[in-house]
């Protein structure tokens, strides 16, 4: 039987602290402990990105990473990108775009987005590709999704930058900055 560790971490900007084997994957950490089950087991291999999260601003598999590794870790997932009640601007493109078909790949990929656009604020398609290419949807042919990261793309470098390349917990972004017009 595995023994606890204490474990301690930033979540969507709030600090947390709890006892865990070692071992425990993140994900279940998230899922079982912390009651946030928008990163979802897919494939439980880290092959299919259901399971996304930023961690230290790098995109990652929860399923791969051990809980003792997050300790010290700012992790954010999808609840923590939401401002308030309003969906993330990510969050409004996917929706506006038809880019969510049954959901189980959406966090992940509105994650992926996430870190795409802080590294390529105008991606080209190519990059879009790239960006989600660690995150399979089995709904689409992903031309929904890449419109979505399009127009995001687009809405975010005429509002310079801001909307989105922030979460919650960094920014108290009025929701009225990314409405359409």
């Amino acid at each position: 039987m595995s023994q606890n560790t204490e474990i301690a971490f930033t979540l969507n900007g709030n600090t947390h602290a709890l006892a865990a084997p070692p071992m425990k994957r993140l994900l279940d950490l998230l899922r079982e402990d912390l009651r946030l089950t928008g990163a979802k087991e897919g494939c439980g291999e880290g092959e299919c990105g259901s399971c996304s999260v930023l961690m230290n601003g790098d995109l990652v598999n929860s399923c791969l990473v051990p809980a003792l590794q997050a300790n010290g870790a700012t992790i954010i997932t999808i609840e923590g990108l939401a401002i308030g009640e309003t969906l993330h601007p990510i969050q409004q493109c996917f929706l506006e775009e038809g880019g969510a078909q049954c959901g189980i790949c959406t966090p992940g990929m509105i994650l992926a987005t996430h870190h795409l656009l802080a590294k390529h604020p105008t991606p080209t398609l190519p990059q879009i590709q790239e960006g989600l290419a660690g995150n399979l949807c089995r709904c689409t042919g992903y031309s929904r999704i890449f419109a979505a990261v399009q127009s995001c793309a687009s809405k975010n470098a005429a509002h310079g930058g801001l909307p989105c390349t922030s979460t919650s917990s960094e920014t108290s972004l009025s929701p009225s900055v990314f409405s359409p017009s």
